[in-house]
């Protein structure tokens, strides 16, 4: 069982309890699942650009990358319906937790001139959503093979029926929040 798993299981389900005074323990948010999806718009024009964007997706959360296409034809872009145009993955169970753990201990520390996550990027049903602006701060991705930089979005899927139950699980966590 990953380290933050078992951290769940124990203390932020009694500072949960405390804080918004459950009265079961089902009642405590926890995590559902994390998505990661990178867009990679230069895919239309080269087809290998994508193969490396999945393979680099693939190494960073160790689950296979599904493509993701367009749901419309958008002309001021050249895209048609149907294009392939990024890659996404759903992270659930042990892998989630594992994930999140990296996450806040090990990629967002890497990130130059760090100050904290910010602390509005709720959606108002308790989901968060993170961009990451370079793959690079995640240590499973190799400097010298990396084609090009690319952003992703990282979003975090809770059970939390609020914002603030979903900042106050997502703190407990260790997400660095910005003061």
């Amino acid at each position: 069982m990953s380290r933050l798993k078992s951290l769940y299981q124990d203390e932020i389900v009694d500072a949960m309890i405390k804080k918004f005074g459950y009265k079961n323990v089902m009642e405590v948010p926890k995590l559902e699942k994390i998505v990661i999806n990178m867009g990679v718009g230069e895919a239309r024009e080269n087809a290998k650009i994508l193969e490396s964007a999945m393979k680099d997706i693939e190494t960073i959360t160790g689950q296979k990358a599904v493509l993701t296409k367009a749901k419309k034809s958008v002309a001021n872009f050249k895209i048609r319906e149907g294009m392939a145009i990024g890659c996404k993955t759903t992270l659930r169970g042990e892998k989630m937790y594992d994930f999140m753990d990296r996450l806040v201990n090990l990629a967002l520390p890497r990130v130059r001139d760090f100050r904290g996550v910010s602390a509005d990027s709720f959606d108002g049903r308790g989901n968060y959503a993170l961009g990451i602006k370079e793959q690079l701060i995640f240590p499973e991705i190799e400097y010298d093979k990396v084609d090009k930089v690319r952003g992703m979005d990282v979003i975090v899927v809770t059970t939390a029926k609020t914002d603030e139950e979903a900042r106050e699980l997502l703190r407990l966590f260790g997400m660095p929040f910005a003061k």
